[in-house]
């Protein structure tokens, strides 16, 4: 096992654990479950997880495939579209992207109109570039366990935010979470 997927994993289920803001907040008040999910995610989690990508990317491994023009393209367009997604979605959100609490409200603008996570699209994507630009086992290794953390985080942040933000369940039957829908301008 590459060494650099330690840090992934503890990042991981830091910010795994970030997600119970509602029960914090039950526990020990609403003050404290705040500061406690930023601790977890902000402080900890986070950096500790992209600590693990750096050591991926800086890891000595064989190419598993020589980067071509066209490879490199898709890997940029895919890290650079899921960084803007990201971006504009914490723009979106504003303090409570980096502070939640048991007082947020439900927020349907920006990119929340179209998907209901757009930070985890955003993430998705870079974790599908990655590997295009640096064609290494423990970057693969890496951005696959990123994959998977990001489908386990959906879950539970939307049973947190259920328990927060009471709309939240229309909204989840309404807008899906991470691929927008095409609609069709046709009429028959």
């Amino acid at each position: 096992m590459c060494w650099c997927v330690v840090p992934l994993l503890i990042g991981f289920g830091l910010n795994a654990a970030s997600a119970s803001t509602a029960a914090f907040s039950r526990r020990w008040g609403a003050r404290a479950g705040r500061t406690l999910t930023v601790i977890l995610r902000d402080i900890l989690g986070i950096p500790v997880w992209v600590l693990g990508l750096v050591l991926a990317v800086r890891a000595r491994s064989a190419p598993m495939f020589v980067r071509s023009t066209g490879t490199t393209a898709m890997g940029l367009t895919f890290v650079v579209m899921g960084a803007l997604m990201v971006l504009l979605a914490l723009w979106t959100l504003g303090k409570r992207a980096f502070a939640p609490s048991v007082s947020d409200g439900l927020v349907e603008e920006g990119p929340y109109r179209w998907v209901r996570h757009p930070i985890h699209t955003g993430a998705l994507l870079q974790f599908a570039g990655l590997p295009l630009l640096v064609p290494t086992l423990p970057v693969l290794l890496g951005c696959a366990c990123g994959a998977g953390w990001v489908l386990i985080q959906t879950r539970l942040e939307e049973i947190d935010l259920l328990e927060r933000i009471p709309e939240y369940e229309g909204y989840a039957r309404r807008v899906p979470r991470f691929v927008p829908r095409i609609r069709s301008t046709r009429r028959a």
